[in-house]
């Protein structure tokens, strides 16, 4: 029997892009049409930008143990959360949580390490590049991160949050991307932190001038091999 995964969602292409990375990726370890059981709750959005705009984490952590709990009632045997600002206030929410979770930027390290990595470029909303959760988490694996400069850390937040988490890819704002990850290239990193569930959509890692850890995807196949463990 495999362990009934949890889904804290936040914004809904990242969630989306996790629950069908564990659903099209478990068949070839479970067999044909199998996956985990898999259940999902989300707030809108909007309930979690008005805590994040006002740096109030006690209130973000609030609406994710509000999911967790949700999901400990009706089975889910640990939580996953898509979305890597919000964890900001994961230290928050674990105490309090019915069921583990884990960490998706934990998971982002431990395979940067295992792939040989060393300096990470991170791109994701202004409030990820300049906040702790990948300090926090990467650097205790001997891992360096650079963040792209002012002007771009505010471009890529303008299209993630007025595109991409609206279903919005255009050709212009991937070429940005790739432009700033060329320039963290130049500037000694190793490898793109894709930090924000909502990215690997729009960057292909084939044209893209850094290799990619995908931080939705990698958090998806934690939560598989997590389900799967025996005892």
């Amino acid at each position: 029997m495999s362990k009934h995964i949890g889904i804290v969602a936040c914004s809904a292409e990242g969630a989306a892009l996790c629950y069908r990375t564990l659903c099209t990726e478990a068949p070839a370890r479970m067999g044909r049409h199998m996956h985990p059981e898999v259940s999902m709750h989300t707030h809108p959005l909007a309930a979690y930008m008005v805590h994040i705009h006002e740096g109030n984490w006690d209130a973000v952590a609030d609406l994710m143990l509000s999911s967790a709990r949700k999901l400990a009632k009706i089975g889910a045997d640990f939580a996953i959360c898509p979305d890597n600002t919000i964890h900001q206030a994961f230290d928050r929410v674990l105490d309090q949580s019915p069921i583990p979770w884990l960490h998706i930027a934990e998971e982002v390290g431990r395979v940067a390490v295992r792939q040989g990595y060393k300096c990470l470029a991170l791109a994701g909303t202004k409030y990820l590049m300049t906040g702790p959760v990948y300090p926090g988490a990467v650097e205790p694996f001997g891992l360096s991160l650079e963040i792209p400069d002012d002007a771009e850390r505010q471009e890529i937040d303008r299209i993630i949050f007025d595109e991409l988490v609206n279903g919005i890819f255009t050709e212009d704002s991937r070429r940005y991307f790739y432009s700033v990850f060329q320039r963290l290239k130049n500037r000694g990193c190793d490898a793109a932190v894709l930090g924000c569930t909502e990215i690997p959509l729009i960057v292909d890692p084939a044209d893209c001038p850094l290799p990619t850890l995908d931080s939705t995807r990698l958090l998806a196949r934690a939560a598989l091999d997590e389900s799967l463990k025996q005892g």
